[in-house]
């Protein structure tokens, strides 16, 4: 499983968290939401360090990563992190 995080929606990130180079954001399963690869799940955002990464990207300076307890979810996608410009907010496709 690949993540990938644009510029944009990596700057999207930093500005709303405050985050700063060298920062970690976890993206973690949870439940309840709305997912087109899990009924019933889907992804939150934290900032949070990691303990056990399963899959991760760098963007802008930020480390984003899935730890591997969380790796099921993606049914052997790769997640791939846009900002949606009209909605002003980070969305996620799911591509085999």
């Amino acid at each position: 499983m690949e993540i990938i995080v644009d510029d944009k929606a990596a700057n999207w990130y930093i500005n709303e968290l405050q985050l700063e180079k060298g920062d970690t954001i976890q993206f973690f399963v949870r439940y309840g939401g709305c997912s087109n690869i899990q009924k019933g799940f889907s992804l939150g955002v934290a900032k949070q360090q990691p303990e056990d990464i399963g899959s991760s990207a760098e963007s802008n300076g930020i480390t984003f990563f899935v730890e591997n307890r969380d790796l099921w979810y993606f049914e052997d996608n790769n997640l791939t992190v846009e900002l949606d410009e009209d909605g002003d907010e980070p969305i996620f496709h799911y591509v085999k």
